[in-house]
């Protein structure tokens, strides 16, 4: 069998924060890719905003290097358990994985998924324990955890001899010795790993062609971009080609342009072969799993698999006293475009209609389904979203939910209360570690619909010292009755106008205020969180009554605390299923679903009976 030896395709995968991204900067900066005059920003591959904010990433990147007359072609996968779809479809582009794991941390949620998705597909993996320079790293610890979870995970015998390298990404540092002190300043012990383990594609050029799409690209002139890999044949500039559809119809068209990787440039080529990971353009409706292939020889490779979505949310119009003050964007036709144009590149997202003006939309998590919010938001639209909430389903005529595997690391005076809040949430606790240093690991199977809202509750339980990881692990029979939520109520505008200091400080006892003096508020918007677990309505507007008489303590200031200002995931988290979270480019407010008090007392006096 001939191979092409002078290419190889790995990806690189990890959990979150683990040094994927910074690895592959080193990799780009010590091949022979770029020139002496190109500038390297840090975490150069994540190049959307929200990811170089919040250091993530969230859309799987390919770049490609040269080394020692070898191409080496590398893709940059998300560690997020959201964001999975996009991790699955590169298994099958390429023929190994790098897989990074941190000298200290060890084995976590997201290695345990991303390896599993792997070795599913059979691709050779080299373990890469990143960090070994932190003063607490345990590499020998780590390198046992990271077999162990192989040999869980049903890996085969070769799987099994996998090498590893210790390394800092962010020094720029590597060697094959877990003795921080032997580190050298180079990456050639991975390339020579990647060069010698990771088998080469097999060149079937000569034979007809076949090119699968594994993720979508979407550029204002060309349109639609397919990037794949082609796994046998050849494809050149103005070939005449079929593309067959997933619902098993078959169209011809013409290829216009194939643009291959270098270094952080995409560069348009000639044709392409056997092995090599390309983009092409050309096709308006192409779709991941696709197949391009001859017109004389149509053969469709397997349709690839995508796991379903978790959690859906409901879009809506949003009907506000203040809509449309601070969107660009609108109208129900706006927010559907923008919600197909995102369905065009995110395959493990669903839209469905349920009215006029809103839409259900799920995806594989709260992560997922923000990022999107908050994209819509920061290109001028306007929406309101409901709480977001578990997807059933029936499995064999049992009805069953969605089980999350989460691990948390705390310190050990925090452990009963994180055991007795997650099993109150119907948390059951599968394993419990001393990892050394006063800190405890602790891993649970629970409900998600348990977890949704939990993560603010677990951060001031632990006083911000506690790590929370949760991946979904599977489907299992529902829990009776409601699980999780917020044990606090709302405090609830009951006037529309500006929030004065004055009202601000009479309220201050009653529970945490979400609004600073002078905002904008409507009847029927969240201005806080009550201390009791009912909804208060309050007035917030209310001015100091002036008068001519002068105060005995006119010279005391007023002083009021620090306005609690929630990010649109924490808003999220405190819905309730009465509520609405309105996003706007300007702002993020909470509201009731029904603005005015009388109406929603009637509404839950009916609910009450029929409960």
């Amino acid at each position: 069998m001939k191979t092409r030896n002078d290419i190889r395709n790995v990806a690189i995968i990890a959990h979150v924060d683990h040094g994927k991204t910074t690895l592959v900067d080193e990799l780009l900066k010590q091949s022979d890719t770029l020139d002496g005059h190109t500038q390297l920003q840090e975490r150069a591959m994540d190049s959307n905003a929200i990811e170089s904010e919040r250091g993530i990433t969230i859309l799987a990147k390919n770049t490609a290097v040269d080394y020692k007359g070898t191409r080496i072609n590398i893709l940059d996968t998300p560690g997020h358990a959201d964001f999975g779809g996009e991790v699955e479809r590169i298994m099958k582009m390429v023929d190994g994985v790098v897989l990074v794991v941190d000298a200290y941390e060890g084995t976590m949620p997201q290695t345990r998924f991303v390896l599993k998705k792997a070795l599913e597909q059979k691709v050779t993996p080299i373990v890469v324990v990143n960090k070994i320079d932190k003063p607490s790293a345990r590499p020998e610890h780590v390198v046992d955890e990271v077999l162990e979870l192989f040999i869980e995970l049903g890996a085969d015998d070769d799987q099994l001899e996998f090498p590893v390298i210790y390394a800092s990404a962010l020094n720029g540092t590597s060697s094959d010795s877990d003795d921080p002190a032997d580190q050298k300043p180079t990456m050639a012990p991975i390339f020579d790993q990647i060069i010698e383990h990771v088998p080469a594609p097999v060149d079937n050029s000569d034979e007809s062609l076949q090119f699968q799409v594994s993720l979508l690209d979407y550029n204002d002139y060309v349109g639609r971009i397919g990037i794949g890999r082609v796994f046998r044949g050849t494809m050149k500039v103005g070939d005449q080609v079929a593309l067959m559809k997933l619902d098993g119809s078959v169209k011809n068209f013409r290829v216009t342009k194939i643009f291959g990787f270098f270094g952080l440039q995409r560069v348009e080529i000639n044709e392409a072969k056997a092995g090599d990971l390309i983009a092409v353009s050309g096709m308006e409706d192409i779709f991941v799993g696709e197949t391009v292939a001859d017109v004389a020889n149509q053969e469709a490779l397997p349709i690839l698999h995508i796991d379903e979505p978790t959690l859906q949310m409901t879009f809506l119009v949003n009907n506000s006293p203040f809509a449309g003050r601070e969107g660009k964007f609108v109208t129900s036709r706006k927010i559907e475009e923008r919600l197909m144009a995102e369905l065009q590149t995110d395959v493990s997202l669903r839209v469905e209609p349920i009215g006029p003006d809103s839409w259900t939309v799920s995806g594989r998590g709260e992560l997922h389904l923000s990022i999107l919010i908050e994209n819509m938001r920061r290109e001028g639209y306007e929406l309101q979203v409901s709480r977001p909430e578990v997807i059933e389903r029936e499995i064999e005529g049992v009805k069953c939910e969605p089980f999350e595997r989460v691990q948390i690391d705390t310190p050990e005076e925090y452990m009963g209360s994180v055991i007795e809040s997650l099993s109150l949430r119907k948390g059951e606790m599968q394993d419990m570690i001393h990892t050394g240093n006063g800190q405890i690991r602790l891993i649970f199977l629970a409900p998600a619909r348990g977890l949704i809202g939990y993560t603010t509750e677990f951060l001031s339980m632990t006083r911000g010292y506690g790590i929370m990881h949760h991946t979904f692990d599977q489907y299992l029979p529902m829990i009776k009755g409601t699980i999780g939520g917020r044990h606090q109520g709302a405090l609830v505008s009951i006037d529309t106008g500006k929030a004065t200091t004055y009202s601000i400080m009479s309220i201050e006892e009653r529970g945490t205020v979400f609004v600073e003096p002078t905002t904008d508020v409507y009847e029927g918007m969240i201005i806080g969180e009550n201390n009791r677990d009912n909804d208060l309505t309050v007035n917030i507007t209310r001015a100091k009554q002036m008068t001519n008489v002068r105060s005995a303590n006119k010279d005391q200031t007023s002083v009021i605390k620090k306005a609690k200002i929630l990010t649109l995931e924490e808003s999220l988290e405190f819905l309730n299923e009465d509520e609405y979270c309105e996003v706007t480019p300007e702002s993020i407010r909470l509201r009731k679903q029904i603005l005015n008090k009388n109406e929603r007392e009637k509404a839950s006096k009916k609910k009450k009976p029929a409960e």
